[in-house]
C-alpha cells in the first residue's frame, strides 16, 4: 500500500510540478525525504479526490488538503532547487 501511495503521489507531482518532472523521478528513487513526500502526497491528494468527488460537501476538509498538498508540493520543488544548485 505505502509502494502504490508513494507511486501515486510521484505521478501526481510529476504533473504539477513539470519543470522538475525528472529530477524528481531520480530522488524518489534515492532520497529517503523525497520518497516519503511522495507518499504523503499521494495519500493527502487521494483523500483531496475523494472529498472533492463526494461534491465537496465539506469545504473546510477540501481546503485542509488542498493546503497539505501545496505545502508538499512546495517542500519538494525546494528540495530539487537546492539539489540542483549543488550540482
Amino acid at each position: 500500500m505505502a509502494s502504490d501511495n508513494k507511486q501515486l503521489g510521484l505521478l501526481r507531482l510529476m504533473l504539477q510540478l513539470p519543470t522538475v518532472r525528472g529530477q524528481l523521478q531520480l530522488l524518489s528513487a534515492s532520497n529517503a525525504s523525497v520518497a516519503g513526500l511522495c507518499e504523503a502526497y499521494g495519500e493527502a491528494s487521494e483523500m483531496l479526490e475523494r472529498q472533492r468527488r463526494l461534491g465537496g460537501r465539506d469545504k473546510d476538509l477540501i481546503s485542509e488538503f488542498e493546503s497539505i498538498c501545496r505545502g508538499i508540493e512546495e517542500d519538494v520543488l525546494a528540495i530539487c532547487l537546492i539539489k540542483a544548485g549543488r550540482k
